[in-house]
């Protein structure tokens, strides 16, 4: 099962206490999931989809939890590419349709329901625990979250730009920082960073679903960490092994060309350590000497070695 599908399994499960957080999470999932179907004598259904089965045990649950009717459950069995069961909950009753619509927001009155109303009330989201819920139907009817351990990006997509920005302003409200970006037709509502989708889903009450986010940052950060400390070590080592290598080819040189024995001691000194100890750093030879020498006085007498090797290179032109 997917983060998304297991986040949403989660927020099915939270407790339908309070009827104002109630309608504000099926204010979202009609604005984001539901359908209107019309047909003779201006007879309204109110329809919702989803593959879900959590998510449709959780509307059949809003209705029941605030209008107590009756609602018809129908699974359908999705064979092509083996594809989930659809889940398709319907509301036969026209008066309590029209009511459910009218009680959001949605329609005003029969002529408005070729014309909704896709903004959200601000009556059904005056109380910080109602927005709470209205972002929690809004992510169960139309949102998504990756996988984090492979990106951060939690989305709400629908097809109205003003529910769209309404639903971005809903969740800024909060403190967060979401936008907006048009994606074919239809308009996502996004977070990309991996703090704020922590505090989205604490928000919206996916606890469980947010331990989880946490321990995968917390992993990633240190995982990270360790690669930068590694790259850095490497770096230094390739530089210590490459000014080694140059400084062996300068102690050759010099040694081929007039012998070492006619540097002067102190160079000399560094110079018979080097090519016994090719690999040792600038500290390590340091310490070999008698007495020690710090790192910055053997890297000064290895430049005066480079310097003279140079020097008698050019000359030999």
């Amino acid at each position: 099962m997917s983060f998304s599908a297991t986040t949403k399994n989660e927020l099915s499960r939270i407790p339908l206490t309070d009827k104002c957080c109630a309608m504000a999470e099926l204010a979202a999932l009609v604005r984001m999931n539901g359908t209107i179907q019309i047909s003779g004598m201006k007879k309204i259904n109110l329809k919702f989809t989803t593959e879900n089965a959590a998510i449709a045990r959780r509307i059949f649950s809003l209705l029941k939890v605030i209008y107590n009717t009756e609602v018809e459950v129908m699974v359908r069995r999705n064979k092509q590419l083996k594809k989930n069961n659809n889940y398709l909950i319907i509301i036969n009753n026209k008066d309590i349709s029209k009511k459910i619509l009218e009680d959001i927001g949605f329609i005003r009155d029969d002529s408005s329901i070729f014309n909704p109303n896709f903004t959200i009330p601000e009556e059904l989201i005056k109380n910080r625990c109602c927005r709470r819920s209205y972002i929690r139907g809004a992510f169960l009817g139309g949102g998504s979250i990756s996988n984090p351990e492979k990106t951060y990006h939690l989305e709400f997509v629908t097809s109205n730009e003003e529910h769209a920005m309404d639903l971005s302003n809903v969740i800024n409200s909060f403190g967060l920082n979401s936008k907006i970006v048009i994606r074919k037709e239809n308009y996502v509502v996004y977070i990309k960073e991996g703090e704020q989708i922590v505090d989205l889903l604490n928000i919206i009450g996916a606890h469980q679903a947010l331990l989880k986010l946490e321990d995968i940052r917390v992993l990633k950060n240190v995982r990270n960490n360790i690669n930068r400390i590694v790259n850095c070590e490497t770096a230094n080592l390739s530089k210590t092994i490459d000014a080694s290598m140059r400084q062996v080819e300068s102690i050759k040189y010099i040694e081929k060309s007039i012998g070492l024995e006619k540097l002067p001691e102190n160079l000399m000194e560094v110079a018979r350590l080097r090519l016994e100890y090719s690999d040792a750093s600038l500290k390590e030879i340091g310490m070999m000497l008698e007495p020690p020498v710090g790192k910055s006085g053997v890297n000064h007498r290895f430049r005066k070695i480079e310097e003279l090797a140079d020097k008698l290179r050019g000359d030999s032109k």
